[in-house]
Protein backbone atom coordinates (compact mmCIF):
# COMPACT_ATOMS: atom_id res chain seq x y z
CA UNK A 1 0.00 0.00 0.00
CA UNK A 2 1.40 3.38 -1.01
CA UNK A 3 1.21 5.66 2.05
CA UNK A 4 2.15 8.63 -0.14
CA UNK A 5 -1.42 8.52 -1.49
CA UNK A 6 -2.64 9.62 1.95
CA UNK A 7 -1.22 13.13 1.99
CA UNK A 8 -2.85 15.73 4.23
CA UNK A 9 -4.48 17.60 1.32
CA UNK A 10 -6.23 14.43 0.23
CA UNK A 11 -7.36 13.60 3.76
CA UNK A 12 -8.81 17.09 4.21
CA UNK A 13 -10.49 16.81 0.81
CA UNK A 14 -12.10 13.51 1.79
CA UNK A 15 -13.37 15.04 5.05
CA UNK A 16 -14.98 17.88 3.05
CA UNK A 17 -16.56 15.47 0.55
CA UNK A 18 -17.94 13.31 3.36
CA UNK A 19 -19.40 16.31 5.16
CA UNK A 20 -20.87 17.88 2.01
CA UNK A 21 -22.13 14.59 0.56
CA UNK A 22 -20.77 15.61 -2.81
CA UNK A 23 -17.40 15.46 -4.59
CA UNK A 24 -18.06 18.75 -6.40
CA UNK A 25 -19.08 20.55 -3.18
CA UNK A 26 -16.11 19.10 -1.31
CA UNK A 27 -13.79 20.18 -4.14
CA UNK A 28 -15.14 23.76 -4.02
CA UNK A 29 -14.63 23.90 -0.26
CA UNK A 30 -11.06 22.62 -0.72
CA UNK A 31 -10.39 25.12 -3.56
CA UNK A 32 -9.74 22.29 -6.00
CA UNK A 33 -11.00 21.40 -9.49
CA UNK A 34 -13.66 18.68 -9.46
CA UNK A 35 -11.65 16.46 -11.79
CA UNK A 36 -8.52 16.71 -9.63
CA UNK A 37 -10.54 16.01 -6.49
CA UNK A 38 -12.21 12.97 -8.03
CA UNK A 39 -8.84 11.58 -9.15
CA UNK A 40 -7.32 11.99 -5.67
CA UNK A 41 -10.13 9.99 -4.10
CA UNK A 42 -9.99 7.34 -6.85
CA UNK A 43 -6.22 7.01 -6.30
CA UNK A 44 -6.76 6.42 -2.58
CA UNK A 45 -9.42 3.79 -3.32
CA UNK A 46 -7.04 2.07 -5.74
CA UNK A 47 -4.26 2.09 -3.14
CA UNK A 48 -6.60 0.63 -0.51
CA UNK A 49 -8.20 -1.86 -2.88
CA UNK A 50 -11.71 -0.92 -1.80
CA UNK A 51 -14.36 1.72 -2.48
CA UNK A 52 -14.78 4.57 -0.01
CA UNK A 53 -17.84 6.16 -1.61
CA UNK A 54 -21.12 5.08 -3.14
CA UNK A 55 -21.51 7.43 -6.12
CA UNK A 56 -24.98 8.30 -7.38
CA UNK A 57 -26.64 11.09 -9.35
CA UNK A 58 -27.40 13.31 -6.36
CA UNK A 59 -24.06 12.94 -4.58
CA UNK A 60 -22.06 10.39 -2.62
CA UNK A 61 -22.44 8.27 0.53
CA UNK A 62 -19.72 6.63 2.59
CA UNK A 63 -19.17 2.92 2.37
CA UNK A 64 -18.23 1.02 5.54
CA UNK A 65 -14.59 1.41 4.54
CA UNK A 66 -15.27 5.09 3.90
CA UNK A 67 -16.61 5.51 7.43
CA UNK A 68 -13.40 4.00 8.82
CA UNK A 69 -11.26 6.17 6.53
CA UNK A 70 -13.15 9.29 7.64
CA UNK A 71 -12.61 8.41 11.32
CA UNK A 72 -8.85 8.11 10.85
CA UNK A 73 -8.69 11.17 8.61
CA UNK A 74 -10.38 13.28 11.28
CA UNK A 75 -7.92 12.06 13.90
CA UNK A 76 -4.91 12.84 11.72
CA UNK A 77 -6.28 16.31 10.92
CA UNK A 78 -6.84 17.01 14.61
CA UNK A 79 -3.31 15.92 15.52
CA UNK A 80 -1.84 18.06 12.74
CA UNK A 81 -3.81 21.05 14.00
CA UNK A 82 -2.53 20.47 17.54
CA UNK A 83 1.04 20.17 16.26
CA UNK A 84 0.75 23.43 14.31
CA UNK A 85 -0.66 25.17 17.37
CA UNK A 86 2.12 23.90 19.61
CA UNK A 87 4.86 24.91 17.17
CA UNK A 88 3.38 28.36 16.70
CA UNK A 89 4.08 28.96 20.39
CA UNK A 90 7.76 29.27 19.57
CA UNK A 91 7.14 32.00 17.01
CA UNK A 92 4.60 34.09 18.90
CA UNK A 93 5.43 33.51 22.56
CA UNK A 94 4.40 30.45 24.47
CA UNK A 95 1.02 30.36 26.10
CA UNK A 96 0.23 27.56 28.47
CA UNK A 97 -0.16 26.17 31.93
CA UNK A 98 2.42 24.36 34.07
CA UNK A 99 1.59 22.36 37.19
CA UNK A 100 4.48 22.54 39.66
CA UNK A 101 4.76 20.74 43.00
CA UNK A 102 7.58 21.74 45.36
CA UNK A 103 8.67 21.20 48.93
CA UNK A 104 8.87 23.96 51.52
CA UNK A 105 12.66 24.22 51.28
CA UNK A 106 12.57 24.98 47.56
CA UNK A 107 9.69 27.43 47.87
CA UNK A 108 11.06 29.45 50.79
CA UNK A 109 14.65 29.60 49.56
CA UNK A 110 14.70 29.71 45.77
CA UNK A 111 11.46 29.47 43.83
CA UNK A 112 10.08 32.93 44.48
CA UNK A 113 12.94 34.61 42.62
CA UNK A 114 13.30 31.88 39.99
CA UNK A 115 9.61 31.89 39.09
CA UNK A 116 9.45 35.68 39.09
CA UNK A 117 12.23 35.82 36.50
CA UNK A 118 10.53 33.13 34.41
CA UNK A 119 7.16 34.89 34.50
CA UNK A 120 8.72 38.17 33.40
CA UNK A 121 10.21 36.38 30.37
CA UNK A 122 7.01 34.43 29.64
CA UNK A 123 4.03 36.50 30.80
CA UNK A 124 1.50 34.32 28.95
CA UNK A 125 2.40 31.15 30.87
CA UNK A 126 0.35 30.38 33.97
CA UNK A 127 1.93 28.37 36.79
CA UNK A 128 -0.08 26.45 39.36
CA UNK A 129 2.15 25.59 42.32
CA UNK A 130 1.34 23.32 45.23
CA UNK A 131 3.41 22.91 48.37
CA UNK A 132 3.80 19.31 49.53
CA UNK A 133 6.28 17.08 51.30
CA UNK A 134 8.78 15.31 49.06
CA UNK A 135 7.02 11.92 49.03
CA UNK A 136 3.71 13.47 47.98
CA UNK A 137 5.48 15.46 45.26
CA UNK A 138 6.94 12.33 43.69
CA UNK A 139 3.52 10.65 43.76
CA UNK A 140 1.89 13.73 42.19
CA UNK A 141 4.32 13.66 39.25
CA UNK A 142 3.97 9.89 38.77
CA UNK A 143 0.17 10.17 38.87
CA UNK A 144 0.22 13.05 36.34
CA UNK A 145 -1.15 15.51 38.89
CA UNK A 146 1.96 17.68 38.38
CA UNK A 147 4.20 18.27 35.36
CA UNK A 148 7.32 19.05 37.40
CA UNK A 149 8.24 18.24 40.99
CA UNK A 150 11.00 19.63 43.20
CA UNK A 151 11.93 17.48 46.18
CA UNK A 152 14.84 16.52 48.45
CA UNK A 153 17.33 13.81 47.62
CA UNK A 154 16.94 10.52 49.50
CA UNK A 155 13.29 10.54 48.45
CA UNK A 156 12.40 7.31 46.62
CA UNK A 157 11.59 8.47 43.09
CA UNK A 158 11.67 5.34 40.93
CA UNK A 159 10.04 5.95 37.57
CA UNK A 160 11.03 9.62 37.38
CA UNK A 161 13.83 11.31 35.47
CA UNK A 162 15.66 13.65 37.84
CA UNK A 163 18.12 16.51 37.51
CA UNK A 164 19.78 18.84 40.02
CA UNK A 165 17.95 22.05 40.90
CA UNK A 166 19.86 23.47 43.88
CA UNK A 167 21.83 22.57 46.97
CA UNK A 168 20.66 23.66 50.39
CA UNK A 169 22.66 23.59 53.62
CA UNK A 170 21.08 22.49 56.87
CA UNK A 171 22.03 24.46 59.98
CA UNK A 172 21.33 24.16 63.67
CA UNK A 173 19.03 26.86 64.97
CA UNK A 174 19.83 27.78 68.59
CA UNK A 175 17.77 30.24 70.68
CA UNK A 176 19.47 33.00 72.72
CA UNK A 177 21.36 31.87 75.84
CA UNK A 178 21.25 28.20 74.87
CA UNK A 179 24.35 26.17 75.90
CA UNK A 180 25.13 25.35 72.26
CA UNK A 181 25.18 29.00 71.20
CA UNK A 182 28.95 29.19 71.81
CA UNK A 183 29.76 26.76 68.99
CA UNK A 184 31.07 28.00 65.62
CA UNK A 185 30.18 24.67 63.99
CA UNK A 186 28.82 21.42 65.36
CA UNK A 187 28.10 17.80 64.49
CA UNK A 188 24.60 16.40 64.69
CA UNK A 189 25.73 13.86 67.31
CA UNK A 190 26.73 16.68 69.68
CA UNK A 191 23.19 18.07 69.63
CA UNK A 192 21.25 14.95 70.52
CA UNK A 193 21.29 15.54 74.27
CA UNK A 194 19.04 18.57 73.81
CA UNK A 195 15.31 18.98 73.14
CA UNK A 196 14.25 19.52 69.53
CA UNK A 197 11.41 21.24 67.69
CA UNK A 198 10.77 19.49 64.37
CA UNK A 199 8.53 19.19 61.35
CA UNK A 200 5.85 16.51 60.91
CA UNK A 201 7.21 13.03 60.44
CA UNK A 202 6.31 12.70 56.73
CA UNK A 203 8.60 15.53 55.60
CA UNK A 204 11.96 14.67 54.04
CA UNK A 205 13.79 16.75 56.66
CA UNK A 206 12.11 14.98 59.57
CA UNK A 207 12.86 11.58 58.06
CA UNK A 208 16.50 12.53 57.48
CA UNK A 209 16.98 13.57 61.11
CA UNK A 210 15.25 10.40 62.32
CA UNK A 211 17.43 8.19 60.09
CA UNK A 212 20.64 9.89 61.19
CA UNK A 213 19.79 9.78 64.90
CA UNK A 214 18.96 6.07 64.62
CA UNK A 215 22.22 5.46 62.80
CA UNK A 216 24.04 7.10 65.70
CA UNK A 217 22.07 5.05 68.20
CA UNK A 218 20.77 8.19 69.92
CA UNK A 219 17.05 8.90 69.67
CA UNK A 220 16.03 12.42 68.69
CA UNK A 221 14.46 14.18 71.70
CA UNK A 222 11.58 15.61 69.74
CA UNK A 223 9.39 17.66 72.08
CA UNK A 224 7.07 19.36 69.59
CA UNK A 225 6.23 18.85 65.91
CA UNK A 226 4.91 21.71 63.80
CA UNK A 227 3.98 22.25 60.17
CA UNK A 228 6.27 25.03 58.94
CA UNK A 229 9.68 26.64 59.25
CA UNK A 230 8.27 29.80 60.80
CA UNK A 231 6.58 27.74 63.53
CA UNK A 232 9.85 25.95 64.33
CA UNK A 233 11.60 29.28 64.84
CA UNK A 234 8.88 30.77 67.05
CA UNK A 235 8.50 27.64 69.17
CA UNK A 236 12.25 27.25 69.58
CA UNK A 237 12.64 30.77 70.92
CA UNK A 238 9.66 30.33 73.26
CA UNK A 239 10.66 26.90 74.59
CA UNK A 240 14.48 27.04 74.43
CA UNK A 241 14.50 24.00 72.16
CA UNK A 242 16.74 23.67 69.10
CA UNK A 243 15.88 22.83 65.51
CA UNK A 244 17.47 22.11 62.13
CA UNK A 245 16.45 24.12 59.09
CA UNK A 246 17.81 25.05 55.65
CA UNK A 247 20.17 27.99 56.06
CA UNK A 248 18.53 30.42 53.62
CA UNK A 249 15.06 29.69 54.99
CA UNK A 250 16.17 30.25 58.59
CA UNK A 251 18.30 33.37 58.04
CA UNK A 252 15.47 35.98 57.95
CA UNK A 253 13.97 34.54 61.16
CA UNK A 254 17.37 34.48 62.83
CA UNK A 255 17.77 38.21 62.30
CA UNK A 256 14.31 39.09 63.58
CA UNK A 257 14.23 36.66 66.52
CA UNK A 258 17.91 36.90 67.45
CA UNK A 259 18.76 33.22 67.49
CA UNK A 260 22.03 31.71 66.26
CA UNK A 261 22.56 29.58 63.18
CA UNK A 262 25.40 27.06 63.50
CA UNK A 263 26.71 25.11 60.49
CA UNK A 264 26.51 21.32 60.77
CA UNK A 265 29.71 19.42 59.97
CA UNK A 266 27.91 16.28 58.78
CA UNK A 267 28.16 15.55 55.04
CA UNK A 268 24.43 14.79 54.81
CA UNK A 269 23.64 18.35 55.95
CA UNK A 270 24.33 19.53 52.40
CA UNK A 271 21.23 18.35 50.57
CA UNK A 272 20.35 18.22 46.90
CA UNK A 273 17.01 19.52 45.70
CA UNK A 274 16.01 17.58 42.61
CA UNK A 275 13.64 18.27 39.73
CA UNK A 276 11.61 15.23 38.71
CA UNK A 277 9.58 14.61 35.55
CA UNK A 278 7.89 11.55 34.05
CA UNK A 279 8.84 11.86 30.39
CA UNK A 280 10.46 14.90 28.73
CA UNK A 281 8.68 14.13 25.44
CA UNK A 282 5.30 14.29 27.20
CA UNK A 283 5.83 17.83 28.54
CA UNK A 284 4.00 20.67 26.85
CA UNK A 285 5.98 23.60 25.48
CA UNK A 286 5.40 25.74 28.58
CA UNK A 287 6.56 22.98 30.94
CA UNK A 288 9.67 22.37 28.84
CA UNK A 289 10.56 26.05 29.05
CA UNK A 290 10.12 26.11 32.83
CA UNK A 291 12.17 22.92 33.22
CA UNK A 292 15.02 24.43 31.21
CA UNK A 293 14.85 27.65 33.21
CA UNK A 294 15.04 25.84 36.56
CA UNK A 295 17.86 23.59 35.40
CA UNK A 296 19.95 26.64 34.45
CA UNK A 297 19.83 28.12 37.95
CA UNK A 298 23.16 28.17 39.88
CA UNK A 299 23.19 24.85 41.74
CA UNK A 300 25.99 25.91 44.11
CA UNK A 301 23.83 28.51 45.86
Amino acid sequence: MNIARFDLVTLLLFISVARQGSISAGARQSHMAVGAASKRISDVEAALGTSLLYRHATGVELTEAGQAFLHHSLRVAQEMEQMASALSDYAFGVKGHVRLAANTSAITQFLADDLAAFMRAHPAIRISMREENSMRIVKAVIDNEADLGIFADRTHCGGLITSLYRYDDLVLMVPPNHPLAIYQQISFAETLSYDYIGLSEKTSLAMRLKDESERLGKPLKLRIQVRGFDSICRMAVATQCIGILPRLAAAPHARSMQFTLIPLTDAWARRKLLIGIRDPDALNAAARLLLGHLQRQPSDS
